[in-house]
């Protein structure tokens, strides 16, 4: 089911045939702040995580004008001693600068809300990441201060932590 606002990006679930759109992503542009691009072998991995999240969470391809441009998501975390809804995402390049990964991050939020289960949906950006911490301050996330996190493993980084509270807002 593909949902849109007037305007602007849709997301459409994320298929088999997807695998390419996660391959254009693996730039060292779009993997800079996350500890850079990963392997064939550790694509095909996150790609068949993706399809198989189901009740854990679900990830989209984001569609402008029938076109692929990116990908955003959510899945199942612990943060804090809760269990919470966690999202990432990411836009091409030749299509960054223009307001949809932030479109796209809104769309996400109403579908965490709508499967229920967890009270906050949180994203987590390197702290030195400009563009990702602007999205989410457009998406109205709350910031709720910086923490270290591994990710990958073995690779530290300074992020903040957004969130949006999805039952009382």
């Amino acid at each position: 089911m593909e949902r849109s606002p007037l305007s602007g990006p849709s997301l459409s679930p994320w298929s088999e045939g997807d695998f390419a759109l996660l391959v254009a992503c693996n730039s060292a542009e779009m993997t800079a702040h996350l500890g850079g691009p990963e392997t064939h072998e550790q694509l095909v991995s996150r790609h068949r995580r993706y399809l198989a999240l189901e009740e854990r969470g679900r990830m989209f391809r984001i569609v402008l004008d029938g076109e692929a441009v990116g990908s955003i998501g959510y899945w199942q975390t612990s943060w804090q001693g809760e269990s919470a809804w966690e999202t990432g995402w990411g836009v091409l390049p030749g299509f960054q600068g223009r307001g949809i990964a932030a479109a796209a991050a809104r769309l996400v939020v109403e579908e965490a809300r709508a499967a229920g289960r967890h009270r906050r949906l949180h994203a987590f950006p390197s702290a030195d990441h400009a563009a990702s911490n602007g999205v989410c301050r457009k998406a109205v996330f709350t910031r709720g201060g910086e923490h270290d996190f591994e990710y990958p493993k073995g690779h530290w980084m300074r992020c903040n932590d957004w969130s949006v509270d999805l039952v009382g807002s």
